[in-house]
């Protein structure tokens, strides 16, 4: 392994491409994030989504506004229903996104080796010849030889559609000017511009931020928040208190990192943070191209010794506008499944794109062929180097129950959680087989009234790889209860009827039970 990579062992596993793919009804181990827009957003459309293996619907607010996005979630919630599938609800903040509007919606052609003014001053009307940001500190904070970028997506890899330039000189307090790099058509309503590694003096949780999260954010009681450019753990430290004041005690945070400048800082990020989202296009621009893929193999990594998730973006954009991938788009995603990434996060490619539902299948199918040729042995044994000794007793029962699945070759892995901890401990490992997490709901007071917890718990275990959370009845807390309310058979149940197992199969189960931690096997009856 070097720098996190998973090498297949091709002369033991190369005999599987000819092979018919035998996919279960659970498509991947590795989860989908599907952006909910103008193309997916219909309660039909969802259900489709869901059922092709989305398991996080998100929320852009760089793209309309609460009531638009709340009819968005109330269609995704009768489409859960329809579907009786679990999909937890990712929030994005805005943070400090430079924007240039262009309230016609006209295209602006821009001429390579053309001049164009970037200004702060956003009463001027965007042309070819003057585009209007939103940013008052933009002369300060540029200089000569510095490299803009704009577009409606940012990097999709057609280059007609988004323009870089070059900063020739400041003209006044509000004005610089610029030199057109390549002829491109800017179309959309709104643009996003990015200058390449250079800080940009805005807060990262805008106040704007503030007031969605404290009224669309707390309203739905959202499962993650998307906190877009994360450069410092402050950032974190500073949402999560926000979070806290808004009684969003449970809603977890993924830093999204897309700048050298968290880049720099992401070790102390991620140590704040529940889960990272390695945001691949802005930092194509930050970073030289060719260094991309250093930073995922090294992030997932780091994500995979910590146990947080980890998700990547930016990986079929040709889907926008195609029915399917390019071949280097498959292999880029299949890389990124050994790599070691818990989910891959689809933006445009269902937020506007033609194939909503075929982007999440075929991504769905391409995970699903990767995580058979994963090396978990190797990944197993780092693992177990990076933790060392003592292990701590919820990590020495989760690394044997995983175990245990792998010399048994069991078909499935049953754990019982309130807080969802168990389970992803054992996620850690990366288990070569489904983690039925049973979620426990469990009866809280604040002392002002009582309430049970477990459906959010629940929900947020989807963005884990190779987890799969069912909520229990309350009264399923033991594993010994009453035949119909026996946590186990409703497990075992559950997994039947997604067609996982089959008489004689064996099943590892973790539990605790009382002050202890208990790992059982159990064979499932002929």
């Amino acid at each position: 392994m070097q720098g996190g990579h998973m090498v297949v062992e091709g002369p033991l596993r190369l005999s599987s491409i000819l092979n018919s793919s035998n996919l279960s009804s659970l498509p991947s181990l590795t989860k989908i994030v599907g952006t909910l827009g103008p193309k997916s957003r219909s309660v039909d459309t969802i259900e489709e989504c869901l059922k092709s293996g989305m398991s996080v619907a998100r929320f852009d607010f760089s793209w309309l506004d609460a009531d638009y996005h709340q009819e968005t979630l109330e269609n995704l919630r009768i489409a859960m229903r329809n579907a009786k599938k679990l999909c937890a609800v990712m929030m994005d903040t805005v943070g400090p996104e430079l924007q240039i509007s262009n309230p016609t919606g006209n295209p602006i052609e821009l001429k390579a080796d053309d001049h164009v003014i970037i200004t702060s001053n956003v009463t001027k009307q965007p042309s070819a010849q003057v585009l209007p940001v939103n940013y008052s500190g933009l002369v300060e904070t540029v200089k000569e030889g510095d490299t803009i970028f704009l577009g409606q997506y940012l990097v999709t890899g057609n280059e007609t559609t988004s323009v870089w330039l070059e900063v020739l000189q400041k003209k006044s307090d509000e004005d610089v000017i610029c030199l057109v790099k390549n002829t491109a058509t800017l179309a959309g309503y709104m643009f996003t511009m990015h200058i390449s590694q250079v800080p940009v003096n805005l807060p990262t949780l805008s106040d704007n931020d503030k007031e969605l999260i404290s009224n669309w954010g707390a309203k739905n009681n959202v499962d993650f928040i998307s906190l877009h450019y994360t450069r410092h753990a402050e950032d974190v430290r500073e949402l999560r208190a926000f979070l806290d004041e808004q009684n969003l005690h449970q809603t977890q945070i993924f830093a999204k990192i897309e700048t050298v400048e968290g880049l720099k800082h992401f070790d102390e990020i991620l140590e704040e943070a529940d889960g990272i989202i390695v945001s691949r296009g802005n930092l194509g621009i930050d970073l030289p191209p060719e260094k991309v893929f250093l930073f995922q193999k090294s992030a997932l990594y780091k994500c995979n010794m910590a146990g947080k998730p980890a998700i990547i973006t930016r990986v079929v954009d040709s889907m926008i506008r195609n029915l399917r991938p390019t071949r280097a788009e498959a292999t880029d995603v299949a890389n990124a499944v050994l790599d070691g990434t818990d989910g891959i996060l689809l933006g445009a490619e269902t937020l506007t794109g033609l194939y909503p539902i075929e982007a999440i299948r075929i991504v769905g199918r391409t995970c699903a062929e990767a995580e058979t040729v994963y090396n978990q042995s190797l990944h197993f044994k780092r693992l177990v180097k990076h933790v060392g000794e003592p292990m701590s007793h919820a990590e020495s029962v989760a690394y044997s129950a995983v175990r245990a699945a792998v010399k048994v070759k069991a078909a499935l892995i049953v754990v019982f959680t309130s807080s969802g901890r168990a389970a992803r401990l054992i996620a850690k490992y990366r288990p070569p087989v489904p983690v039925f997490a049973v979620v426990v709901p469990r009866l809280k007071t604040n002392s002002l009234k009582w309430s049970l917890t477990g459906s959010a718990q629940a929900r947020q275990l989807l963005s884990v790889r190779g987890v799969y959370p069912v909520l229990a009845s309350p009264k399923v807390a033991t594993l010994g209860g009453s035949s119909e309310e026996s946590g186990l058979k409703f497990a075992l149940d559950h997994g039947k009827s997604l067609g996982l197992l089959k008489p004689n199969d064996q099943i590892v189960v973790f539990q605790k039970i009382g002050d202890s931690s208990v790992v059982k096997i159990v064979e499932l009856a002929s």
